[in-house]
């Protein structure tokens, strides 16, 4: 049984000088902890920090805590972005569905799982609630795990339970689950939206992530039937379309007639939906993510996102030029999966220009230290709001043609000059 403590401050009390501590990631960021874990950190010297995406993890993030408490992130959220590219903190390029493998096999050890849940319930089983992605391993290799149990963390289903004994030390804490409101599409978006929805058909098992272009994509979709959804994670879009029958998994193989996911971030009105809710699964990413387990779905249907895409269709997504701004998340695990479903198909769907126009994210070649994500060989379509570029099975020569032309107009001359002068 746990050791119940006061304060939070008292529950990270084992922590100690060089510990490896994984943090509950996404809006499980158990960031009242953190506020403690900061001040504890002075105390100590090199701590590391192991995260996904981190809400609400400032204190943890300030100049003072060098020597002390450094960041290693697997994807860079905005509170530790401008540390990575001071070269204060670390990023590590890695698919999703590889590090809960990497935890378990221990080429990242991890002393210590901080971690938050929802109370015990009458078998005695917390629950990490709206994030499971790799935290599920993380505690099964942990030496210690230091809970916040959380009377409004939502009770989830599928791989999120954890035997309150299995925890060492834990405070209650009754905090907000973070919100994140990704505001109303712009035209832009909406056209997007409507061109990507336009390759959707009805039965598809779609994977789409967070942001202003997946919530368009789901608002066109009032008119379709049967889709699924096996994704990593989903956000408060999905609502309406579940509540109109659009979406009710019924021609999944994996899952049937359930919502795959991994976590979870939006509204309130998400997180009840998904508390104690049977139809909505949470699972690790190991599995969600694996290519091998998406592509028995037919006719999945993965839509992401990138900051550029150059004339042969290479897709970068996880920095622009030599700044890392996120990470590689699950693009390719789902690009590969559903390539490899019978069926299914790959978009990756952006905006034709960045900085109010002043630049197009169509482009020659990548900008000077950006890095590949997904490779040419693995687009199918590439959507701006200018029009759909079919990239499978096109030579490069086409598939300059076909990106010049969704281009925006003001580059398109400029592109076509530097294909020609590339030969």
């Amino acid at each position: 049984m746990p050791v119940i403590c006061a304060t939070a401050e008292a529950a990270l009390a084992p922590i100690r000088s060089s510990d490896r501590i994984w943090c509950h990631s996404m809006a499980a960021t158990p960031y009242k902890m953190l506020e403690a874990l900061a001040v504890k950190a002075k105390d100590h010297r090199d701590i590391q920090l192991l995260q996904l995406h981190l809400e609400h993890a400032e204190a943890v993030c300030q100049p003072e805590l060098d020597g002390h408490l450094r960041n290693r992130c697997y994807f860079v959220s905005h509170s530790t972005r401008e540390l990575v590219n001071q070269g204060k903190a670390d990023y590590v390029p890695m698919f999703l569905s590889e590090i809960p493998k990497m935890l378990r096999n221990g080429r990242q050890p991890v002393d210590v799982a901080l971690i938050q849940v929802s109370p015990p319930d009458r078998h005695g089983n917390c629950s990490l609630g709206v994030s499971v992605e790799a935290t599920l391993a993380a505690t099964s290799v942990a030496k210690t795990i230091i809970a916040q149990i959380n009377p409004q963390m939502p009770r989830t289903h599928g791989d999120a339970a954890i035997p309150f004994d299995t925890i060492d030390y834990a405070v209650e804490i009754d905090s907000d689950i973070p919100c994140l409101d990704v505001g109303t599409p712009n035209q832009t978006h909406l056209q997007i939206g409507r061109l990507v929805a336009e390759l959707i058909r009805d039965g598809d098992c779609l994977q789409l992530g967070i942001g202003a272009i997946p919530d368009a994509v789901l608002a066109h979709l009032d008119g379709h039937r049967h889709l699924g959804i096996h994704t990593e994670m989903f956000s408060s879009g999905v609502l309406p379309l579940m509540e109109k029958g659009v979406v009710d998994n019924s021609n999944k193989v994996v899952h049937p007639g359930k919502i795959v996911t991994s976590f979870v971030l939006g509204s309130r009105a998400l997180y009840d939906f998904v508390d104690d809710n049977t139809e909505v699964v949470f699972l690790d990413t190991e599995y969600v993510n694996n290519p091998a387990v998406i592509r028995k779905n037919p006719r999945v249907m993965s839509i992401n996102s990138a900051i550029q895409v150059d004339l042969s269709g290479q897709v970068c997504a996880d920095s622009i030029g030599d700044r890392v701004y996120s990470g590689f998340g699950g693009q390719v695990d789902f690009v590969t999966g559903s390539q490899m479903s019978e069926g299914g198909r790959s978009i990756i769907a952006l905006p034709a220009t960045a900085l109010s126009g002043k630049r197009s994210r169509i482009v020659s070649h990548l900008a000077s230290g950006a890095g590949v994500v997904t490779s040419r060989a693995q687009v199918d379509y590439v959507v701006t709001e200018f029009g759909v570029a079919h990239l499978y099975g096109a030579s490069l020569k086409e598939r300059a043609e076909k990106l010049i032309n969704i281009a925006h107009p003001d580059f398109r001359e400029a592109l076509a000059a530097a294909h020609r002068q590339a030969g």
